[in-house]
């Protein structure tokens, strides 16, 4: 862990983009969705955090967060369990100015009476839609070298399928690209563009001192606004110094189901698993498991596994996560299997995603395609 701490506290949005996955956050959030064979998405921001000495953070839910406040507990595995700040989960109503919220406005302007009092000099948000490693050192660094009121962490590429389709409405959670002129400073923020080709694509990640956060969500708030970025930052450009900083580094956005299955199953290629965790270490929940067992004539290729499994059948470019079994005689080949659930003998999968707990019952063939995986929820007997 990093002792030298910077002089920021973190918010993190868990249940952001949502309604992109609505497969997966039937008991969960974005945020606690499993990912990379034993991490949730939290994970990779609020290590980032950590790693870069951040030691206050809250994370504000607005619904389905049982999952998510089992995974973080009390914040031992990221080193939060501090005298003051450590980690802050922030449920609807757990104070009278705490509500369900639509917007970053709604959500902000609840804990405005807690912002006031923190001693720290900037605030960095964040959505957790985003696995990354993400030095938020350099990011205050060009934040002050450019005398900016806000940076923007933003990746050049092309804005997802999954955003491409995007019906907005008062709960849908937007997304941005940004125009940026020689110096990097934002000059236009377009919402929902469907524009192709690598963009400016904001990656919802930004850097405000705690001061002037606190003043524009005030004013914002009292004038019905809900987005942050739209309704505050879009339209103060010329009066707000905004700059962009270019994040270069690996990252694998959730923007639909596929691009769940795409983005997990791009971690079996070449490098990109150094990539993602080569920079600064990702903390997660420990679970006391045993070893994966191999056993008889169990065979495996490129393939990530979890602790906990057991694996008497063929796997063949596949994730799987803590506690899976997959019986003798199965064959899996390009499927997404979450913890604990049972592949039984002689079943046959192929581009499939299963939930947590599912049973695939002995010698069940399902099969989807590289399109449209199969998705199976959790708890399902197949």
């Amino acid at each position: 862990m990093v002792t030298s701490n910077i002089d920021a506290l973190g918010i993190i949005f868990p249940n952001s983009y949502d309604n992109q996955v609505p497969e997966l956050v039937n008991e969960r959030l974005m945020a606690s969705i499993p990912f990379a064979s034993r991490y949730r998405m939290i994970d990779f921001i609020l290590s980032s955090m950590v790693n870069c000495g951040l030691d206050n953070i809250s994370v504000i839910v607005r619904k389905n967060y049982r999952s998510l406040i089992r995974h973080l507990g009390s914040g031992r595995e990221w080193d939060l369990i501090r005298k003051n700040g450590g980690l802050n989960v922030v449920p609807p109503f757990a104070e009278k100015t705490v509500k369900i919220y639509n917007g970053r406005v709604e959500a902000l302007a609840s804990i405005l009476d807690f912002l006031s009092i923190q001693k720290e000099k900037y605030v960095i948000i964040s959505d957790a839609n985003i696995a990354l490693n993400f030095d938020f050192n350099d990011m205050l660094a060009a934040h002050i070298k450019n005398n900016a009121d806000v940076t923007i962490a933003y990746k050049k590429e092309p804005i997802p399928y999954g955003f491409m389709n995007l019906q907005p409405t008062l709960t849908t959670d937007l997304y941005y690209t940004l125009q940026t002129d020689e110096n990097n400073r934002v000059t236009e923020i377009e919402t929902n563009p469907k524009d192709y080709g690598p963009q400016n694509f904001s990656m919802n990640i930004y850097l405000i001192e705690r001061e002037l956060l606190i003043e524009e969500i005030t004013k914002a708030y009292a004038k019905g606004y809900v987005y942050f970025e739209r309704d505050i930052l879009a339209p103060q450009l010329d009066k707000l110094h905004v700059n962009g900083y270019e994040f270069t580094g690996y990252s694998a956005r959730i923007s639909d189901v596929k691009g769940y299955f795409d983005e997990n199953m791009r971690l079996l290629e070449n490098g990109n698993l150094d990539e993602l965790f080569g920079h600064a270490p990702i903390y997660t929940k420990i679970r006391d498991d045993n070893p994966t067992r191999y056993i008889g004539n169990a065979k495996i290729r490129n393939t990530m596994v979890a602790d906990g499994c057991v694996i008497e059948g063929e796997v063949e470019n596949c994730i799987l996560f803590r506690g899976v079994k997959v019986g003798k005689g199965a064959k899996l080949k390009n499927c997404l299997i979450m913890q604990d659930t049972v592949i039984e003998d002689n079943a046959e999968l192929e581009y499939v995603i299963t939930d947590k707990d599912v049973t695939i019952t002995s010698g069940k063939s399902v099969h989807g395609n590289d399109s449209f995986p199969v998705f199976i929820p959790a708890y399902k007997r197949v």
